[in-house]
């Protein structure tokens, strides 16, 4: 299990690391949206598709992400953290989930081995991490705060709100929400007895 230092620690991209598999993204518009009843539905349906299609592979499937949070407005776009014997062997997982449609875009040796893969229709970005990843573990712990803390998910909406405007693409985005996204992380881990 990683440590609580390893689990507080705010990643800082590595500037000489290129993790753009496909060439960086397009700039387009963010759009945030209320709620939708039907995220989770469309979750199960996803993780059911991802297990079948990687048996034991698949060690672990969670809804992470704004549109795990019930009353959380969001982009549209579900966010899954798999977790697999090892990110790095990706033989054993991208084939079957490019055959489902996904493609591998993001590859990020230096953040606890990271890949994303992406669909777009219905729209997902899938996190590719080990077992016992401080950042799993991290996602988990700001997905079940805002769910019991009904005023850090309003303050983490404002913020989201207040970061569209400015165009550029996604990372723009969060770079502009993530002042306020480390407070939220910080006093959670505090709560937690962790800092």
């Amino acid at each position: 299990m990683p440590t609580d230092e390893e689990i507080t620690r705010h990643h800082e991209p590595d500037p000489s690391e290129d993790p753009w598999v496909l060439g960086p993204p397009k700039p387009s518009a963010v759009e945030i949206v209320p709620y939708n009843q039907d995220w989770p539905t469309r979750f199960a349906a996803l993780a059911d598709d991802i297990r079948a299609a990687l048996g034991a592979v698949a060690l672990g499937l969670e809804h992470v992400g704004s549109t795990s949070v019930r009353g959380l407005a969001a982009k549209d776009v579900i966010d899954i953290d798999l977790t697999v014997p090892d990110p790095t062997d990706e033989d054993r997982y991208v084939p079957p989930l490019e055959r489902l449609g996904y493609a591998l875009v993001i590859r990020e040796p230096s953040f606890h081995q990271h890949r994303c893969l992406t669909l777009p229709n219905p729209k997902v970005n899938l996190h590719v991490f080990g077992p016992d990843c401080p950042e799993t573990i991290r996602n988990l712990m700001f997905r079940d705060w805002l769910r019991s803390h009904p005023d850090e998910r309003d303050r983490y909406e404002q913020a989201k709100h207040q970061a569209v405007p400015g165009g550029g693409h996604v990372m723009d985005y969060n770079r502009r929400k993530q002042d306020v996204l480390q407070d939220i992380y910080d006093r959670m881990f505090r709560a937690a007895g962790m800092k």
